[in-house]
């Protein structure tokens, strides 16, 4: 079987991230080589955070200005109809830019965040196995030297008692020892995992850990974006004044939250890029209780390397196979001269045969392949899902801040047409029969005003007479007091507003304003409508 390593290529957007200028916060450029425990590197990622700070004060400049613009300018001179339709116009397409790209931003967000959650769970799993690797060699040699130390001496010490009369025998028995003792010297030999220092497990805990707190806050952040775009359009779109001040406030605060993350978001990705480019050289650095030649081994595995272990491995065997046959000529030729040795030589041989199984398994797991298979799908973890799911977060977090910045420009010019409306509308005159706030409720009940007949609800239905009320008799229009003529006018246009778009049949009160022509029918009605609506048009 080929245990040819498949290269690790660094793909091209670590290469990119890892020229970026590193520049610590003395303004001196530094070695972008990965050095996190160095303090000018530290400083060169913090100076990117800097970078994205500097950004956020830039866009909030920039919209203190455009709103001092917005309250101070001046009312122009062109017609306010077509400055409220353009205002309109502009109001609307910016938040329909707005929404458009919000959409946009949450939908690479979710991306990324997932790509790169997907990164960080296939690196914490990468250490698991590993740990588990490095901890079942651990636990083989554990058990095999205390097997060969404790077990095989005190079987080997009531052998020698009676074999005692036997030369031969005792000679064979201090045999085994030596054997025995070789194979602990082999087994001290393999390196000691724990030397190098590192947790694995502790570490995938603790990434773990921070991931998923990571993974939540993004997820909030995102829902919180798209509620908020929600809320600003139906505020827009209800015209609501309190619920578009709370958007400003929450879109504010959003704009700072996503310039905050896209400098996290960027000193994270450069730094782990740097890592990326050349993972070999920092993982040889920190594993310094273990050999070179061993992480030489384990990092570029492939068929030009031997095995270091192989040696010790040889001997084990060898020694082990050394200690089964003289086992097998004891249980032959001195269990029938001391039947009580019987026990003894079946308990070395057990003994022998779990060291041989464990030696078949400390050697499958010193094999290079299982190490270096969960080093290079770490490394693929990281730098392909992890650097490019953090890149996509980084470009969410700019289209977030472009569109709450094209929000907040739209929602004061919105907020100031709902308040110029508003204005308009409380400068109307509360006598003005035109008025739609006036209260006409009082005039409705009153006896001095008779529910006086639709002249154009008569002329404009002319085919559907019969749907009209009857005149009143005679006697009840003499009886009634005489109505000047300004309080009929006052009477005809004093309509219920909200009855302008429904049919005229039956209402007592005319459109809200007349027509020349109408005014022209109004003069030239005929005497059999002049008797229909007794003196209610009479000047």
């Amino acid at each position: 079987m080929s245990s040819a390593r498949v290269d690790y290529v660094a793909p091209w957007w670590t290469y990119w991230l890892h020229n970026f200028p590193h520049i610590n916060l003395r303004l001196q450029p530094i070695d972008n080589s990965f050095k996190p425990e160095d303090e000018s590197y530290q400083q060169s990622l913090i100076f990117l955070g800097c970078v994205a700070a500097a950004g956020l004060g830039l866009n909030l400049l920039f919209l203190v200005i455009y709103l001092s613009c917005l309250c101070c300018a001046r009312k122009d001179h062109e017609d306010p109809s077509d400055t409220k339709k353009k205002g309109s116009c502009c109001v609307t397409w910016s938040a329909v830019t707005a929404g458009l790209i919000s959409c946009m931003a949450v939908g690479v967000g979710f991306y990324g965040n997932s790509e790169t959650n997907d990164g960080v769970y296939q690196l914490t799993y990468s250490m698991y196995n590993a740990n588990h690797t490095l901890g079942g060699v651990d636990s083989l040699v554990s058990s095999t030297m205390g097997s060969m130390q404790k077990g095989l001496q005190q079987h080997l010490a009531r052998l020698d008692e009676i074999f005692a009369a036997r030369g031969d025998y005792v000679q064979t028995l201090q045999f085994m020892q030596q054997m025995a003792d070789s194979v602990i010297k082999q087994l001290l030999g393999l390196p000691d995992w724990m030397d190098a220092q590192v947790d694995l497990a502790s570490v995938a805990d603790q990434t773990a850990y921070i991931e998923y707190y990571r993974w939540l806050t993004y997820l909030l952040v995102l829902i919180l974006n798209l509620v908020i775009c929600l809320l600003s359009c139906l505020g827009l779109a209800k015209q609501s004044r309190w619920l578009l001040t709370t958007m400003m406030v929450c879109g504010v605060l959003t704009l700072i939250l996503s310039w905050t993350s896209l400098g996290a978001d960027l000193a994270t990705a450069v730094g782990t890029s740097d890592f990326c480019v050349a993972p070999d050289r920092y993982l040889m650095s920190q594993m310094k209780g273990i050999s070179a030649e061993i992480l030489h081994y384990y990092v570029y595995c492939n068929q030009t390397l031997s095995n270091p272990f192989q040696k010790s491995l040889t001997v084990f065997q060898r020694s082990l196979t050394t200690m089964q046959i003289q086992i097998q000529g004891l249980l032959q030729f001195a269990v029938p001269l001391f039947p009580s040795a019987e026990g003894d030589l079946q308990g070395i041989q057990n003994l022998l045969n779990s060291s041989e199984a464990s030696l078949h398994q400390l050697t499958a797991l010193l094999d290079c392949r299982g190490l270096n298979k969960d080093y290079l799908d770490a490394l693929v973890g990281v730098c392909y899902d992890g650097v490019e799911g953090l890149l996509y977060l980084s470009l969410f977090s700019m289209l977030a801040a472009c569109s709450f910045c094209i929000m907040l420009c739209a929602i004061p010019r919105a907020w100031r047409q709902i308040a110029a409306r508003e204005r308009d509308y409380d400068d109307m005159d509360d006598e003005d029969p035109f008025n739609p706030r006036a209260r006409r409720a009082g005039h409705a009940h009153d006896p001095a005003h008779p529910n006086m007949h639709s002249f154009c609800s008569y002329s404009s239905s002319m085919g559907s007479q019969s749907s009209l009320h009857p005149p009143a008799p005679p006697t009840a229009l003499s009886n009634a007091p005489v109505v000047p003529d300004y309080m009929n006018q006052a009477a005809l246009f004093g309509g219920n507003p909200r009855y302008e778009n429904v049919p005229l049949i039956g209402r007592g009160s005319p459109p809200p304003s007349y027509s020349p022509s109408m005014r022209a029918t109004y003069l030239s009605m005929t005497e059999e409508q002049s008797r229909h609506f007794g003196n209610d048009f009479r000047a």
